[in-house]
């Protein structure tokens, strides 16, 4: 009896040392081994990891990319606008003692910085370039970020700035300069194609002077067109080519017709007719 409970001992005690000797290793993960507090060169790979008990502690470091929000951040632009801008890094540990030994908590450390870096930014670009110009301000960032991170074993993938919040007095203002700029661009293109058609029209006038044919036929076919609508009533311009063979076949002087029947000369003495 005493040699069973002495085998259950010692399982007991082989269980409890490789439970402590023992660790798991994700694939996604590294593992820094401390020997009596002093780090290990290397780091264990993913899979089963062998400690020495007591001996030997392992932190797991995770090598994926994280996704860290930035804080919305309140600035003043160089152009004095009071704004609102929030942004996302992605960073992932490159050197995982370096992250395990040199920094305490290397996540909220990029944090501090990259709310430092936005408030910096905010405040040395314009308004026009946080709306319109946002891929340079997002590299500009991102090097900010990355200086002090590479020291920490840390490497900066992307930064992005999500949103810009205006004033609502800004956005007003920028609304009625909108507006504007595109009446402006309307009124352009209207004087544009007035141009372009005065043009055009100048130019058929020369060739309808130099052909008087091409006048009746636009008179002919303006007429034509407007009896396709129906119309009850046709009003036609008295031609200007008969009222001109009209003054060029009346002589100078001639008698005039009066409503009675008599003919008067020009210079107004009433002549009889035998």
């Amino acid at each position: 009896m005493t040699l069973l409970w002495i085998l259950i001992a010692a399982a007991g005690l082989v269980l409890l040392v490789a439970g402590t000797s023992l660790r798991v290793v994700q694939e996604y993960e590294r593992g820094v081994v401390f020997r009596f507090g002093r780090v290990r060169p290397g780091t264990t790979g993913p899979g089963l990891a062998l400690l020495a008990p007591v001996a030997d502690r392992m932190q797991k470091v995770s090598m994926q990319v994280v996704t860290l929000p930035i804080p919305a951040q309140d600035g003043i632009t160089s152009d004095n606008v009071t704004v609102r801008v929030d942004a996302v890094v992605y960073y992932r540990v490159v050197d995982p003692v370096r992250v395990a030994v040199d920094v305490q908590d290397y996540g909220s450390a990029i944090l501090q910085v990259a709310q430092a870096s936005l408030r910096s930014i905010i405040g040395k670009s314009e308004l026009d370039d946080l709306l319109s110009n946002r891929e340079r301000l997002n590299q500009g960032l991102e090097l900010m970020i990355d200086n002090p991170a590479v020291g920490w074993g840390v490497h900066i993938d992307r930064v992005e700035i999500k949103d810009v919040v205006l004033p609502e007095s800004m956005k007003r203002s920028m609304s009625r300069q909108a507006e504007a700029e595109r009446e402006r661009r309307s009124r352009v293109i209207t004087a544009e194609g007035e141009l372009q058609a005065s043009q055009q029209l100048a130019e058929a006038a020369q060739v309808m002077a130099a052909n008087p044919a091409a006048l009746q036929l636009r008179l002919l076919q303006t007429v034509v067109e407007v009896a396709a609508e129906k119309n009850s009533t046709l009003v036609l311009p008295f031609p200007v080519e008969l009222l001109r063979f009209l003054e060029r076949s009346t002589p100078s002087g001639g008698p005039l017709t009066t409503q009675n029947g008599s003919s008067e000369p020009v210079d107004g003495h009433p002549e009889h007719a035998g």
